[in-house]
């Protein structure tokens, strides 16, 4: 039992807190301005403000809760089977409208591109049809539907072919806005982990934080940094040296007060370089080899 107990305090001291280093006022100021003049620089800020930026696969869920079992299985396996004519003609582009009034043309997909996509092999086969359950996706129709999805600057509705499988209740819908006019979600800067999750505007100058550290942390402030395009934040959270700590991580809330109402400007997390989205639970620190453009 002797050994035992000396094994768990080794764990449980290796595993104490964030590992966050702690960040001096001056130190967060020099990272908030390279990350806000790398961001106003970058050639993924304005896809981000003004173009469409999915944030969910292009192939969009199904209701699974009243989905045969078997249509997983033969999804993960791609076992697609075309039983009808698909439309040949160019759709005419689409104008994708936005809560707050923007506007964007997109050009749309021909229901055989789209199809493509739905249909192309999966990176890996758990088993192949017809084996364990698998059956081939009969695809005996096709019509165009439109669907809502998260984007960058909110959720849009999008146009979508929408193909009805045999046996299945709710046709697969597919995006059908073309991937060449998309904008791809944006990266680390320096692969930093993103600290900050998501905020809400609780005033025109007011932001409540939502972030992520180790249970035996301490939070003593949030910070901000501001220009013309950007608000970079940042909590600053420190161990404190705990010599031993549970493994845990928790969720918790900051405030920090603006000079100059919010507007239209991007929060920025300082520790990733990211954008963070308000009241949302897309967190782009987990997008690091993930773009929906090749969902």
């Amino acid at each position: 039992m002797r050994w035992f107990s000396i094994i768990v305090l080794l764990v449980l001291a290796t595993a104490c807190g964030s590992g966050r280093a702690p960040v001096t006022a001056e130190e967060f100021a020099d990272r908030a301005r390279e990350v806000a003049g790398h961001w106003r620089d970058s050639a993924e800020r304005e896809p981000w403000v003004a173009g469409f930026v999915p944030l969910r696969n292009l192939t969009l869920e199904p209701d699974w809760k009243s989905t045969p079992r078997w249509v997983g299985r033969s999804e993960i396996n791609s076992a697609w089977r075309l039983e009808t004519d698909l439309p040949v003609e160019a759709p005419a582009p689409a104008t994708l409208r936005w809560v707050d009034g923007g506007t964007l043309s997109v050009p749309v997909l021909t229901a055989a591109a789209a199809y493509a996509g739905l249909s192309k092999p999966k990176s890996f086969v758990d088993e192949k049809c017809p084996a364990g359950g698998c059956r081939p996706l009969r695809v005996v129709a096709v019509a165009r539907g439109e669907a809502t999805v998260p984007s960058s600057r909110g959720e849009v509705r999008v146009p979508t072919w929408d193909f009805t499988v045999e046996g299945v209740p709710r046709p697969f819908r597919r995006v059908a806005v073309d991937p060449a006019a998309m904008g791809g979600p944006p990266r680390p800067l320096d692969d930093g982990i993103q600290e900050v999750s998501t905020y809400e505007v609780h005033a025109p100058t007011r932001l409540r934080l939502s972030y992520e550290h180790g249970v035996c942390d301490t939070t003593y402030g949030a910070r901000v940094h501001e220009t013309p395009e950007a608000v970079v934040v940042d909590v600053d959270v420190r161990d404190d040296d705990v010599r031993v700590c549970v493994a845990m991580g928790r969720t918790d809330v900051a405030e920090v007060t603006l000079r100059e109402p919010l507007g239209r400007r991007v929060v920025l997390d300082s520790g990733s370089g990211l954008p963070v989205l308000p009241e949302s639970d897309v967190h782009l620190g987990r997008f690091k080899n993930y773009d929906p453009r090749r969902s």
